[in-house]
């Protein structure tokens, strides 16, 4: 309904209701609203209002609002606030009705309001509890109201800093003697202000919660004690600290990754002068023939950035190409060797991955090889390295290469996205067990997707523990399911995934050994996992190689290469 009135009212506004009208509706005009000689609202054909129908609303008994009984409002004896009883109505009679807005503060001379603030003197709410004030606290109280309850202060927060020795970036539950909450049923309005020095007021201590470590039992909640000292928990990267990712000393100890402890056998050199090696080696390709001697003792002894110094500073000084000028001077399994030493690490994979997609055929072995072993930013790097010197898209020459759910394996290997948090949740291991058996062994025929979304996407030390859960729930390895279960290149690569989340220098060194034995070797995978492994774990793969064929790698390549091959092969492995 639309009520048409002028506004302000023809006299000005002299203030709502004015002193001398009491109260609403004015006391000539006692019937109710509308007043019955408005030509306004309500229409003519219906001039009063609740009808003359006693079934309307309100009841014929009480035919106005409101009530006759009590005709105006607010009431005539009634103000908000009002302290002064013969100051009837809202605002009181001794306002000013010709104030200009602005020109004081609303309202400052009202005798029901302090000085200077908006709220009333006696309190708001009704109950002495004013609203508090900027600063936290409550107008006229020195602190907030004591409370029995022994919850930390409103202002302080609920988790402090981790205490010394904890994991730096994890809130740990501390008790707070200092502060008390706010009273039961009361809100603190605003954001949350910086607590306010206030007296201590003594509070039972705060009880620590349970930190649970993974697969260990629930243990019951420990007494209150003063000041608990926080267990060790290991930060999980992107995720917020709850139950499921803390864990005790010795289980973050058995999650660390294996890769923590691991040694290249290439180190750069100290010191270096990549002008001084640029010399050397213009000098071992100068004239006729070669000093491939000379060659090997310079670049099997730089890193892989070194190496890169060396061909830029090259092309500066000489104005040619190293890379050009080596495989002009080199052939045979030295020069391929030498080849790879000067590619940049991610350039080198990606050379194999081409080769072994090119042509007619596919060596699966070296796409499981590399793809299935290689970090997330290592299969990024690669990609982009395959991009830009091939102008191909990998996972695009992966799917046309290969089929089937080896296909869908290699696809999910070139995305570069398999969580690398480092902690373990022992549910979702429990799970993971529980689903892979349910896949394979117990089920007539085998579910490879869920095997696949397992394998492809979990860290290497949650795999750790899947693969401890499932051989609780099979009775079996989950190598010897694999076997059962799969076939072809996706049983080969299902296991390298296995093998390389167990230990990763033990798969090499045993691709390593598969090179090597029987008649022939295999040169190219021989340079491939060596140069690749030289600066990442080479030495903890001679040590497994040396642990299980109880013989050195370096003996078992000088007993299967020969010439300048075997040289600077034993120069990258070093001595056993």
């Amino acid at each position: 309904l639309i009520l048409k009135m002028s506004y302000p009212p023809a006299g000005g506004y002299p203030g709502y209701p004015q002193s001398n009208a009491p109260g609403y509706p004015p006391a000539g005009q006692p019937q109710g609203y509308p007043p019955s000689n408005a030509a306004g609202y309500q229409p003519a054909q219906n001039p009063a209002y609740p009808p003359s129908n006693p079934a309307a609303y309100p009841p014929a008994q009480n035919p106005g609002y409101p009530p006759s009984a009590n005709p105006g409002y607010p009431p005539a004896n009634t103000g908000y606030p009002s302290v002064n009883p013969a100051a009837p109505g809202y605002p009181p009679s001794n306002y000013q009705s010709n104030m200009q807005p602005g020109a004081s503060p609303y309202p400052s001379t009202n005798p029901g309001y302090s000085a200077g603030s908006n709220y009333p003197a006696q309190g708001y709410p009704a109950t002495g509890q004013p609203y508090p004030s900027a600063g936290g606290a409550y107008p006229g109280m020195t602190q907030p109201p004591a409370s029995s309850s022994a919850i930390p202060s409103y202002n302080t927060p609920y988790q402090a800093a981790p205490a010394s020795g904890s994991v730096t970036g994890i809130p740990v539950p501390q008790p707070t003697g200092a502060t008390v909450a706010p009273p039961t049923g009361q809100q603190l309005y605003g954001a949350p202000q910086a607590a306010v020095p206030q007296q201590a007021v003594p509070q039972q201590p705060i009880p620590q919660p349970i930190q649970q470590s993974y697969a260990a039992p629930q243990a019951a909640a420990p007494p209150p004690q003063p000041a608990a000292v926080p267990q060790p928990m290991a930060p999980q990267a992107g995720l917020p600290v709850q139950q499921s990712n803390v864990v005790a000393p010795a289980a973050a100890m058995a999650t660390m990754s294996i890769t923590d402890k691991t040694r290249g056998t290439i180190v750069p050199a100290k010191p270096f002068n990549a002008e001084n090696d640029c010399e050397i080696l213009k000098k071992a390709m100068k004239g006729f023939g070669s000093d491939e001697k000379a060659i090997i003792d310079i670049l099997a002894n730089r890193s892989n950035s070194q190496r890169q110094e060396i061909k830029i500073s090259y092309k500066v000084l000489y104005g040619t190409d190293l890379i050009k000028k080596l495989k002009s001077e080199l052939s045979g399994h030295l020069g391929k060797t030498i080849q790879a030493l000067m590619n940049p690490p991610s350039l080198q994979d990606a050379k194999c991955l081409r080769a072994a997609m090119k042509g007619l055929g596919t060596d699966e072995d070296v796409l499981i090889e590399i793809l299935c072993t290689r970090t997330n930013a290592e299969i990024h790097a690669i990609r982009e390295s395959y991009k830009s010197e091939f102008k191909r898209d990998l996972e695009k020459d992966c799917v046309s290469e290969t089929s089937g759910y080896f296909k869908r394996l290699l696809v999910s290997m070139c995305q570069g996205n398999r969580s690398e948090v480092t902690t373990v949740d022992m549910e979702k291991a429990k799970k993971d067990a529980s689903d892979l058996y349910q896949a394979g062994e117990k089920k007539w025929g085998t579910d490879e997707s869920r095997f696949n979304v397992v394998l492809a996407a979990r860290s290497f030390p949650q795999l750790r523990a899947t693969f401890d859960e499932y051989t609780k729930i099979a009775q079996r390895d989950i190598l010897s399911s694999i076997d059962r279960e799969m076939s072809g290149d996706l049983k080969r690569g299902f296991k390298t995934i296995v093998r390389c989340a167990r230990n990763a220098p033990e798969y090499f060194s045993e691709r390593l050994h598969q090179s090597m034995k029987g008649l022939g070797t295999d040169e190219d995978t021989l340079i491939r996992i060596i140069i690749s492994r030289s600066e990442i774990d080479l030495s903890n793969i001679k040590d497994e190689f040396k642990k299980k064929h109880k013989k050195g790698l370096a003996k078992t390549i000088e007993s299967e290469t020969s010439g300048d091959f075997k040289r600077i092969l034993k120069a990258i492995v070093k001595s056993d």
